[in-house]
Formats: structure tokens, sequence, C-alpha cells
């Protein structure tokens, strides 16, 4: 694992983006796995912003979304498909059938999950993997405890991560309590991770990925097992590290 500090959340997105491109330039027909939130908003718009200014071709890119709320419909402002097309995936040259999102919808949503497998299972896996970190350690929407031998499944979220995410809402009353999220065991099977935290709020999100043992109680700590993970984080979110970590 690979830890990089830099100063501020801007400088943490350009350098995402920069790694990000440099599979994509690669790898023109790419597999890449996409994450929501706040935090990755400012690497999508550095992805934005070189599509824009210097050509670089999604023409042939295939993504997978980590997770999406259930009972959302894609059009809902507030469910991840809608967010993915806002920040990212309208403003580049990517064909609709190589987008791929968790349907929040799905009548069987068991089915939906075990359809979800097969489908980065059919693309050949996961290239490189985005994401961020809950303030509880979670990746995705893999809460404390989940198994990291985890399939794409359902999952009931916690308090703490409802109270998160209620910002995004106009109601806390609003906010959906259960989704689906890629498993912690189809993360791992991604070629290359890279996890990006900003904000003093992750810091201690950051310390127990870092320097914490690895434990199902955080699931990001299941990283730590992983060949090729970078993380970016901005000098506030390394805020609690030792100082020979940083």
């Amino acid at each position: 694992m690979k830890l990089i500090v830099v100063k501020n959340s801007d400088e943490m997105s350009k350098l995402a983006a920069e790694k990000m491109l440099a599979v994509i330039k690669e790898k023109p027909n790419a597999t890449i796995g996409l994450a929501t939130g706040g935090t990755p908003k400012g690497v999508y718009a550095e992805l934005r912003k070189d599509h824009q200014e210097n050509g670089t071709s999604y023409g042939q890119i295939k993504t997978v979304n980590l997770d999406e709320y259930v009972g959302l419909s894609p059009d809902d402002p507030n469910s991840y498909h809608y967010y993915m097309n806002e920040e990212f995936l309208s403003h580049i040259n990517i064909k609709e059938e190589n987008i791929h999102l968790p349907n929040g919808i799905a009548d069987d949503l068991q089915t939906e999950c075990k359809r979800y497998e097969e489908i980065i299972s059919s693309l050949g896996g996961i290239d490189l993997q985005l994401l961020g970190i809950g303030h509880n350690g979670h990746i995705g929407f893999n809460e404390p405890g989940t198994s990291f031998e985890s399939r794409t499944h359902l999952v009931h979220l916690t308090e703490e991560t409802i109270q998160a995410n209620s910002r995004y809402f106009d109601s806390i009353d609003d906010v959906p309590t259960k989704a689906l999220t890629m498993g912690i065991k189809t993360i791992l099977e991604s070629n290359e991770i890279i996890l990006v935290a900003n904000g003093k709020e992750k810091a201690k999100a950051i310390k127990f990925l870092v320097e914490d043992p690895i434990d199902e109680l955080v699931p990001a700590s299941a990283l730590r097992s992983h060949a090729n993970v970078t993380i970016i984080v901005d000098e506030a979110a390394a805020s609690l590290l030792q100082k020979e970590q940083k």
C-alpha cells in the first residue's frame, strides 16, 4: 500500500485523475470502477477538464459503480445514477451500453446482486477502482463487520452512515436505509485501487486504515492485503497519522 499526502483537496483530485488517466491511456478498453459522494467530485472535475481540453477518449471504456441506494429510480436527483451522469458520464464520449450501476429498484434485489457480479465478471474484472472512505471506515457501502469474502450484496446502512448522507437530502427521513454495494472481495479483485480522502473529518478513518490491525470492523483495512493500492489524502485527512507514516 502506497500512501501519498498532498497539501489540499485540489492536489488530491489532480493526482488521482492523473493516475486514472494513465490507466485509460494505456488500456483504452479498460474497466474502471467508480465511486460517488463528496470526495470524488473533484476527481471527476479534473477528468471532465482533461476530456474537454485534451480529448482523451472513453469510446471503449467500461464503467462499473460501487453502489446504489435501494428505492431510488435512476432519475432521482439523489440516486447514484443521476450523480454519475451529472458529475462525469454525460460529459465524456462513453457509450451508454458500457455504463453499469446496480439497479436499486429491481424487483428481486438478490437476483440483481448476482446479475451485477456477472456483469463485472463478463467485463474481465475491474482494471482500476476509485474509492472514497466513510467516517466509520466503510468502502462502498460495506459497513463495519462486513465479511472480507463478500460479493455484491444488499446492505442495511448504519445510523452513522445515514446521518453522514443526510446532508444530500431535504430531511434525514428521506435518506434510504438500504443499498446495493459491491462486496469487499469484489473490490479487492480489482487490478489497481486508488482511495481518496480529504478533510479533518476523515482523519480518524484514515488512521484506522493505515495504522490499525486488519479487521472486519474496519472494512477499508482489507485494502492492506492488496498488492496495488494507492491512498491519496490531503494534510487534514492525514493529521492523525504518526509522523513516520506521512
